[in-house]
């Protein structure tokens, strides 16, 4: 009798491969058969969170994803939006959180570079790059050199490309000490008539690669970003892959001077998983199948295995179906642009990837279970409880206004990030009008046309604020989007969409579930009642160590449209003598706010509730007297309040700025209080009254609460410092904090 053959595949080697019994049984099922490593890793990879969403699927189908300027939204590489005359915007944010905590340069480095990759793939040029970064607590053991590590792979990777970093934002809390978030975003333009997709339709096709050579950098990545953290993660730098910003920036040229012909039926970047994902995702939307001879593939180290080649992360690499006939205008291309390139396969009729390696079939596994047919999981989800509200007479006054302000401006996630934005070229291609990193709410950038520059612009931010999600996941979501509304408003822009970044812990616990479904719900409300559809985005789930959860994250990317940059706003244009007006009303809400956690150490209370229809009203109203140029300086409300705000303008209009409290609040609810739907403008006197009247008449809240101009920062019944002494204190948090830094982890 003959013996049964050992299995391959053990039950050690399906958990190491981060499936369950339960999808392994599932895999089974679905191939007839045990499958073999390179097909185990193959469906490891694909079922992995980070490219199945199999947690998160069903919910971000609640989102608004369309309008009347979206030409594409979630389900591509990027989403795609007109902004008129020919001309649409490319973007999306994505994670590359768990890379950037194990090795910070090469993670952050290549989270930049992939994330541009999912742009041009789209016929886009980057024009633009933003990020959202959330580090440990200042004085942990591994903050500075992490900070150290992600500035330097975020400014070295754009900068050797060409592509200006105009904005971002970098929070600082305990939360993060384990997990740290580093999520970029990248901004393109195309023409609307030349927009490339992923579908890789028609049979017999030719496949082909190009780019870097794969080598053994980044194996797993996505099932490393699948799965928490715990005190053995150092031992994980191997999955971390290796950028090298030259080869794409030829990679960019290339791919665009292709994309000007007619070869290209269809084009995906190899991002998370590789050679594999970018296969089957291009397979599964076209409805065909992929055969590829792995031994054609350009590798950059001797003996690789299928499985390895199929499962490398390596940077700087595209799959594309071209047209047949038109292959050696693709050689032709690639070639003169001293990039590696081979066609390394064929589309087929099958619904199957074949993958044959030295001349034997090493994979042979449907299309359909990797892809939609993937796992899509209804996991339990359990509500934050309601926080306590926290009234301003239940909130201790400081003692010390003047200490009060100086505590504020100089917390962690209110201090200048000068230190950080100074490492990025926030100028190069010469588009960049105003960055968000030098203080504005959004960065702006000029759009080009074919005949050379327009008075057209978009404008760009990122927003979200953890610790109100963290209190109250929906009102978290809904702030998250309605700041990123009000940032775009206050340069004058019209908003038009958003990308998002979903930073969460570990989806089978069920009040982590229960955040990020509120979180989802708050951001749909808004989106919906802003028309600020959902075009793109990321999710990033088991951001744990050791079982400790990050704050719930919902970083949010929006783009919005300036018709006419002479009609572009700031926050630093107010001049001596303005009078300053508040937009918005105002109840001195102190839960969960920078006031209560920086002089009191305490993040308890409610977060402010976000009135939708507040937030609109408002915004449309500030818009309107941008537009009838009513207003000299614009800046919103959000972490430090009115206080903030008003030190935030002075700070970059180079004049003092002194406060009243027209309300019955005290102090310190009126002056720090975080009400939402809030803007401070400066205007100058002829103005003031057409300005208040109107507002009354459209039924906005406004007031008067200051003038601006002297040397001082002021406010009755509180503070009175030096302007240039808090901007000194200010602008030194960050360097004294980096003093002695290195990139070593």
């Amino acid at each position: 009798m003959a013996r049964k053959k050992k299995s391959e595949i053990t039950p050690e080697i399906v958990a190491e491969h981060g499936l369950s019994e339960d999808e392994y049984a599932i895999v089974l099922d679905r191939l007839g058969r045990e499958p073999n490593l390179t097909e185990l890793g193959i469906f490891s990879v694909m079922w992995s969170e980070h490219c199945s969403y199999k947690s998160s699927r069903r919910h971000l189908g609640k989102f608004l994803t369309t309008s009347d300027r979206v030409i594409q939204g979630p389900g591509e590489n990027a989403g795609v939006i007109d902004i008129d005359d020919g001309d649409a915007i490319v973007f999306k944010m994505e994670s590359h959180n768990h890379p950037s905590f194990i090795e910070p340069y090469q993670g952050a480095a290549t989270g930049v570079g992939g994330i541009m990759r999912d742009v041009f793939t789209m016929g886009a040029r980057p024009i633009a790059l933003m990020n959202a970064l959330r580090f440990g607590e200042p004085g942990h053991p591994k903050t500075k050199a992490l900070v150290s590590g992600v500035v330097a792979g975020i400014g070295g990777y754009g900068n050797c490309v060409g592509v200006p970093t105009v904005g971002g934002e970098t929070n600082f809390h305990p939360g993060y000490n384990g997990n740290i978030l580093v999520n970029a975003m990248c901004v393109g333009l195309a023409r609307t008539d030349n927009v490339f997709y992923s579908a890789a339709k028609g049979v017999g096709n030719p496949i082909f690669y190009v780019g870097s050579k794969t080598g053994r950098d980044g194996i797993h990545g996505a099932t490393m970003a699948s799965a928490e953290f715990d005190d053995d993660s150092e031992e994980k730098r191997p999955t971390v892959q290796v950028g090298d910003p030259f080869t794409e920036k030829l990679l960019i040229e290339a791919c665009l001077e292709l994309m000007a012909t007619d070869a290209i039926i269809a084009i995906q970047d190899m991002g998370a998983a590789g050679l594999t994902s970018s296969s089957i995702e291009m397979a599964d939307k076209g409805g065909v199948g992929i055969a590829l001879n792995l031994d054609k593939v350009p590798q950059r180290e001797t003996g690789m295995s299928a499985y390895e080649m199929m499962l490398s992360e390596s940077q700087e690499r595209m799959l594309m179906v071209i047209q047949p006939g038109k292959e050696k205008l693709a050689f032709q291309v690639f070639e003169k642009w001293e990039l590696d390139v081979a066609e390394i396969g064929t589309t087929t009729d099958t619904g199957r990837l074949v993958l044959t390696h030295k001349r034997k079939t090493v994979c042979d596994i449907p299309i359909a279970p990797l892809a939609d047919d993937a796992p899509n999981y209804d996991r339990p989800h359990e509500p934050t409880a309601p926080r306590e509200i926290l009234k301003p007479d239940e909130v201790d006054e400081p003692a010390d206004y003047n200490d009060a302000l100086i505590q504020v401006m100089t917390d962690p996630d209110m201090a200048s990030k000068r230190w950080i934005w100074e490492q990025y070229d926030r100028h190069v291609m010469a588009d960049t009008v105003d960055s968000s990193q030098s203080g504005g709410d959004a960065a702006i950038v000029r759009i080009h046309g074919p005949d050379g520059p327009t008075d057209k612009a978009v404008a760009i931010t990122t927003d979200c604020t953890p610790r109100y999600c963290y209190a109250d996941p929906v009102q978290g979501g809904r702030q998250a989007v309605a700041e990123s509304w009000r940032n775009l408003t206050c340069v004058g822009a019209n908003p038009v969409a958003i990308t998002d970044c979903l930073n969460f812990g570990n989806p089978e616990r069920s009040e982590i579930m229960g955040q990020f479904v509120g979180c989802i719900e708050g951001m749909n409300e808004a989106c919906r009642a802003f028309d600020y559809p959902v075009v793109s985005g990321n999710v990033s789930l088991y951001n744990e160590t050791n079982g400790v959860a990050i704050p719930p994250t919902p970083a949010v990317g929006g783009v919005g449209l300036i018709p006419d940059l002479t009609l572009v706003q700031s926050l630093g244009g107010a001049r001596p003598g303005d009078t300053l007006i508040l937009i918005g009303a105002t109840e001195g809400w102190l839960g969960s706010s920078i006031f209560l956690r920086a002089l009191q150490n305490r993040e308890d209370g409610a977060p402010p509730p976000v009135d939708l229809q507040a937030e609109r009203h408002n915004g449309d109203y500030v818009r309107k007297l941008i537009r009838n140029r009513r207003v000299r300086a614009v800046h919103d409300l959000s972490d430090g309040g009115l206080a903030a705000a008003a030190c935030e303008m002075a700070f970059a209009s180079g004049i003092g700025m002194e406060l009243i409290n027209p309300s019955e609040l005290p102090a310190h609810a009126w002056y720090f209080g975080e009400d939402q739907a809030r803007y401070l403008i400066s205007t100058d006197g002829n103005s003031v009254n057409p300005i208040l009247t109107t507002a009354d008449g459209l039924g906005v809240p406004a007031m008067i609460v200051g003038k601006a101009g002297g040397t001082r920062l002021k406010a009755k019944g509180a503070f009175d410092v030096s302007l240039d002494g808090l901007r000194g204190r200010w602008e030194q948090w960050m360097p004294e904090l980096m003093s002695g830094a290195t990139e070593t982890v």
